[in-house]
């Protein structure tokens, strides 16, 4: 071990090693713990984690946390294991706001509300919420993201909608305090008839759909939070897409922002649409879309099986659509997709804490 050297040890071999390999190594030693905990080493190390085509599904069931394989896209069957939340609270309560680089961000939603950083691979937690959560939680009308800055430090977004008006904070990892950001002037999207989507990052941003479906009928909006400036602004919908109603479903694949559109227009249509160079670009239709009513189906939604994309909306309706091999293998390349009962996340070493 002497000749081979630390930079070979932990630069070539143990960044290369699975997340909860690397946490068992940390008990080697001291100086391995403090190696393997290095910001520049979960770092590079998440970083790297981020290229394979294993991830993780989380789903909140009723009674019960389940984390599954997911392989190119895929459901891996037999692969499902059960985890246990670090509060003593059932998932009922519990909704998913935002996944990224290996943490889970969820909201207790209890007689008042909490903030949890999660990594379920590590099981490391950060209670984050402050006295102004004391309000309730609202699935329509409260919704987030994290990102890092350019300097490194973890933030967590929180946009809240309460009587009429948006307000955004953002948490620093680093300090570990609470600070409110200046929101978009002019708009109405705090209003109750607005329902917000969980936020998905993509190039340095975080994308919401907002969505009207009573005045006026079938509005949909795109808000766009920029990590580097930390301003708002608005994105247009593909301007093709104006049946009504109309839903808009946001996965990452490839890095790129991609959004699934369904249509009602006597019959329902679903096609996937990516945004690059400032456009949208169709990428393709699925084909026999349907709606999946709860009472039909007990499988896991956000996921490939059998060929078919099973895909939830913030409105709670289910859609199938089944998958050609074209279609299937672009989405296999999928980054990330999340939803306030299931989440896709990567196994990293992230921590909540600095």
């Amino acid at each position: 071990m002497e000749r081979v050297g630390d930079y070979m040890i932990f630069e070539e071999i143990l960044l290369r090693l699975p997340a909860k390999v690397v946490c068992r190594f940390k008990c080697v030693s001291k100086q391995w713990c403090y190696e393997l905990s290095t910001p520049k080493f979960v770092f590079i190390h998440a970083r790297r984690v981020g290229n394979s085509i294993q991830k993780k599904l989380l789903s909140l069931k009723e009674n019960s946390i389940v984390v599954d394989d997911i392989v190119a896209g895929n459901l891996e069957e037999d692969t499902s294991e059960t985890v246990t939340f670090p509060y003593d609270v059932e998932p009922s309560f519990l909704s998913i706001i935002g996944s990224f680089n290996g943490l889970i961000l969820l909201c207790i939603k209890r007689s008042y509300n909490e903030l949890v950083l999660w990594n379920p691979t590590t099981r490391r937690f950060k209670l984050i919420s402050d006295d102004y959560f004391s309000r309730y939680f609202g699935r329509h009308n409260d919704t987030g993201g994290m990102y890092f800055d350019e300097h490194n430090d973890l933030k967590v977004l929180h946009i809240n909608c309460y009587w009429d008006v948006v307000t955004a904070r953002v948490y620093s990892r680093h300090n570990d305090s609470w600070r409110k950001l200046n929101f978009l002037n002019g708009t109405q999207l705090g209003s109750n008839f607005y329902s917000w989507s969980p936020g998905i990052y993509s190039d340095k941003k975080i994308y919401f759909m907002v969505s009207n479906y009573w005045i006026p009928p079938g509005e949909r909006n795109i808000v766009v939070f920029d990590v580097i400036s930390e301003t708002f602004s608005i994105l247009r919908f593909p301007e093709h897409m104006e049946v009504n109603p109309c839903q808009g479903h946001f996965l990452t694949i490839s890095n790129k922002l991609h959004v699934i559109v369904v249509q009602y227009a006597g019959e329902l249509i679903a096609d996937l649409v990516k945004y690059e160079h400032d456009e949208w670009i169709k990428v393709f239709s699925f084909n026999r879309a349907r709606i999946v009513h709860h009472m039909e189906t007990q499988e896991r939604t956000n996921i490939i099986q059998n060929n078919k994309w099973l895909i939830t909306s913030i409105w709670g309706d289910t859609v199938e659509v089944v998958l050609c091999n074209d279609s299937f293998n672009y989405i296999q390349h999928v980054d990330n997709y999340n939803g306030p009962k299931g989440a896709l996340f990567l196994e990293t070493i992230v921590s909540p804490f600095l």
